[in-house]
């Protein structure tokens, strides 16, 4: 019962996310890629990671499409709002899929924590999912997203994402094979951040 109401919530998640009018170049849903990368690179870190977990990873950008950045003000104070917002609408949308294949309140709590990623330094789970969130832009997206921005900014950038990381996902990133400047921007990033390993 359990690994089917499991497959069930992981099939109805990914069947949402592939409603998303953005494609990659290979003509696929943007955010169904993005939560496969997530579950693939969770495989890596966490090969025992709990079903909950495995939930909350798949969901996390459930129908991120909806809520573009641009419908928000620019700046940090519209970037916060939006990212808050999206955090309980993610949340919501996995607990109702989570709700429609019989998971208990409890369950359905405790993983819309996981998405919003409450107490991220004291929930070990939830510090994974931020790893695995943060490896997954640096090994997919990173070297995109710089091209946007001067290089000041993209170290600042990767400073902040370092510093949410754990000693586990720091290895991890250290190991991703990036294009050389991708790689470059990383190295000076971390030439000044603290706790580097």
């Amino acid at each position: 019962m359990t690994a089917t109401r499991f497959a069930a919530v992981l099939a109805a998640i990914d069947s949402a996310n592939s409603a998303d009018p953005r494609r990659t170049a290979a003509g696929e849903a943007v955010e169904l890629v993005y939560g496969r990368r997530m579950a693939q690179t969770l495989g890596q870190l966490a090969p025992d990671a709990s079903e909950l977990l495995r939930i909350a990873v798949r969901g996390q950008h459930i129908e991120r499409w909806t809520s573009p950045r641009d419908s928000y003000p620019q700046g940090r104070v519209g970037y916060l709002k939006w990212r808050a917002e999206l955090k309980d609408f993610h949340a919501r949308r996995v607990g109702e899929i989570m709700a429609a294949a019989g998971y208990d309140s409890g369950d359905i709590a405790r993983v819309a924590a996981l998405i919003r990623k409450e107490k991220l330094k004291y929930d070990a789970e939830a510090q994974t999912l931020e790893d695995v969130a943060c490896i997954v832009f640096l090994e997919n997206y990173f070297a995109e997203f710089s091209k946007s921005y001067d290089d000041i900014k993209v170290i600042g950038i990767l400073r902040k994402t370092w510093a949410k990381m754990s000693p586990a996902g720091h290895a991890a990133a250290l190991a991703l094979d990036m294009p050389p400047r991708a790689a470059k921007l990383v190295e000076a990033a971390l030439a000044g951040a603290p706790d580097q390993h």
